[in-house]
Formats: C-alpha cells, structure tokens, sequence
C-alpha cells in the first residue's frame, strides 16, 4: 500500500546531533511534499521550540507537538488539542512540591506566557540552550499553580534520568494517575530526562490517529520514523515504523526496520527509499 503520509520526530531524527537540520532532510521531506505525500512533525516540543523547524522546511508541514496535547497548522492555527484538567494539574503540583525547581506549565496561547515555570536553573549545560532560544515565550512565577487561570496542554518536568524515573514512579502511585498520561523522553549520555504530564489518552499516537482519520488515511498508509520512548505507540500504530540508529535500545529490540543515525542522514535515506517504493 503507497505511503500517503510521513510522520517525522525532530529530536534525533529530523535533526542532527548539534540540533541543525541537515540538507538532505530537508530536501527528502519537500520532494515527499511535492510528490503529494503529507508531512507531519510529531515532537515533545511545545509549539513556540517546533514551529521554527516546521518554517525551515515548509508551510505544508503540520506539527503535533506536546507529546499529542496539541496539533496546529503552520501558521500558528490550532487544529485539535485536548486539555489537562486543571484541579488535577494543581493537585500534582502540591503533591511533588520538591520537584518545583524542574516544573513548569505549557498552555496554548501567545506571548510570554506560552510557558510558565518556577524556580529552574537555566544555566545548567541541559537548560541553558532551550532558555535561549525559548525565553521570549517564558515567564516565571511562584507558587507555580498560580498559572492555573485555565487548563494547561501540560505539566512538564525534567531532571536526570533516575531522578525522573523515580518520579514517575511516584506521580503513578497518587490518587490523579488515572487521569493522566506520563510520557518520558531520555538521554542517557547526558543524564537529562524529559517527564511530561497530559491528560489520559493522550499521546504521540493518539493524535496522530485524530489526525490520519480527519485526513481520510489509513494508517497502514503512514510511515513514522522516530528514536525514543515518546515515538513508541506512534511506531506501533503505523503501517511503516521506521527507528533510528541512534535510538534509545528500547525501541531497537522492537523488530522495526533502522535507518541510518540522525548524523548519517537517516531520515533523509528513509524517505527516499519510501518514496521510490511508491
């Protein structure tokens, strides 16, 4: 069956170690646009850190972004989007008050309060490149359940990766887990962990589906390339999996077909061996 759709992670996979976006990805996924194939960027990124990525390669490109909570058109529009309740986003707050120094909401809204943190330490080697970049759509405040005038798209965490685990761990244990989702993105080599909270059900895959159903697409019809643990119900769901060399070991135990490592121009190399198969 011909591939109608690519699914594409940017951490990893559509960009390269150093965080640039190699030529030949960028040329795969315009001549995939120009064969009539749709793109979609699916990312842990909230939606200020994407959508820079999705102009660099076309205004064609959707972009799913928080883990699921959020899809928008390149112009900023949003297309779906499912809310965590925020009684429930406080009660976590409270219930992991030492880990405040690492937490923040994500809301979907303009302006400097996209973003809402307290307390990080963005000077740290892991922060201080996101702060950067993303500071113009950030805010601080305390106590950080203040933010909540309305239902973020998120609660986000980071950390080390033990720290984070163990964490998870605990918010799985609290009276709430039943109304959430925990999504963990991990870099071991740098001992920097991602732990996002969205409402229950929500998900990579999920919103992909969304997306797949509205557009009329099977999704034995969609490729999706990815390398972490974020990217694993998005794999399982399509047709056309497709990991990374540098995957975390997880997803490469799963069977799927590797490509090349995200500084050998793997998803470059996958898309064109898709859209040749076409």
């Amino acid at each position: 069956m011909a591939i109608r759709l690519i699914a594409i992670d940017i951490d990893g996979t559509l960009l390269d170690s150093r965080g640039d976006l190699p030529d030949a990805n960028r040329a795969a996924v315009r001549d995939a646009l120009d064969a009539g194939v749709d793109v979609v960027l699916v990312t842990g990124r909230s939606f200020h850190h994407a959508r820079p990525v999705g102009e660099a390669l076309s205004t064609r490109v959707e972009l799913i972004v928080s883990n699921g909570a959020l899809m928008k058109r390149s112009d900023g529009r949003t297309r779906h989007r499912r809310l965590l309740d925020a009684a429930v986003a406080r009660e976590l707050i409270v219930e992991v008050r030492e880990h405040r120094s690492g937490a923040a909401l994500i809301f979907d809204r303009e302006g400097p309060e996209q973003y809402i943190y307290e307390g990080i330490d963005w000077r740290h080697p892991n922060r201080r490149g996101y702060y950067a970049i993303n500071r113009r759509f950030m805010s601080e405040l305390s106590p950080l359940e203040e933010a909540l005038t309305e239902p973020p798209l998120q609660l986000a965490f980071n950390g080390g990766v033990a720290e984070m685990r163990r964490l998870a761990d605990r918010i799985r244990r609290l009276p709430v887990a039943d109304q959430i989702s925990i999504t963990l993105t991990e870099y071991e080599a740098r001992d920097f962990s991602l732990l996002d909270i969205t409402v229950n059900g929500c998900s990579k895959g999920a919103m992909l589906t969304t997306w797949t159903e509205s557009l009329g697409v099977s999704t034995d019809e969609v490729m999706a390339v990815g390398d972490n643990l974020n990217d694993r119900e998005m794999l399982e769901l399509v047709g056309h999996p497709v990991v990374m060399e540098n995957a975390v070991p997880e997803l490469k135990l799963l069977g799927w077909p590797t490509t090349a490592s995200h500084d050998e121009g793997g998803l470059a190399e996958a898309i064109r061996s898709a859209l040749e198969n076409r």
